[in-house]
């Protein structure tokens, strides 16, 4: 799978009514500890980091027949 890379954020927008759909997911402790992680180190919410690791999954996958 191609590469995916984030990197930090450098200043914070604000939040507000902007077009997004909140949804609820279940996941793994040890996934979210992972998402948790990349927060941390890429200076970005959650949220964000889901947002884009989605992106590049979408961008990326092929259905098979």
């Amino acid at each position: 799978m191609k590469e995916i890379k984030i990197s930090k954020k450098s200043k914070k927008l604000p939040r507000g009514d902007d077009g997004h759909k909140v949804i609820s997911l279940r996941l793994p402790l040890e996934r979210l500890a992972e998402l948790e992680d990349l927060s941390n180190k890429t200076d970005r919410s959650r949220n964000e980091v889901i947002n884009m690791l989605l992106k590049a999954a979408l961008e990326n996958v092929t259905v098979e027949e």
